[in-house]
């Protein structure tokens, strides 16, 4: 079974870095891209960052993008989100996912962490 499990989350302050991780197992890691999200409490959940299959090329929401940083190691499998700057607005439930194999949407999700920055 195709297992995610997103972890890491935690408590931190407004300017602090947090990297969290992704651990993948019941699929070939290396063939599939790969992508986080978060869903804020009463927000519809949001796309934060992608990485291509090789870890090649990768995307992210506006929102994020120079302050975020996703990797990946697909000699171990884990999936990698490193954040610095983190703001208040970036407290919310991470996930991990899978891209699907059409390359058209994600079709299985990790267990969420939960990041929350005070200010």
């Amino acid at each position: 079974d195709v297992q995610l499990q997103a972890f890491g989350g935690g408590l931190v302050q407004a300017g602090d870095s947090l990297r969290l991780s992704c651990a993948a197992s019941g699929f070939t890691f290396s063939d599939y891209g790969m992508g986080w999200f978060r869903q804020a409490t009463g927000k519809e959940r949001e796309f934060v960052a992608a990485v291509t299959w090789s870890g090649g090329s990768t995307y992210y929401s506006d929102s994020v993008k120079g302050r975020f940083t996703i990797s990946r190691d697909n000699a171990r499998n884990p999936l990698y989100l490193r954040m610095d700057s983190l703001k208040p607005e970036d407290t919310a439930v991470y996930f991990c996912a899978r891209q699907s194999a059409t390359g058209w949407g994600y079709d299985y999700w990790g267990q969420g962490t939960l990041v929350t920055v005070s200010s």
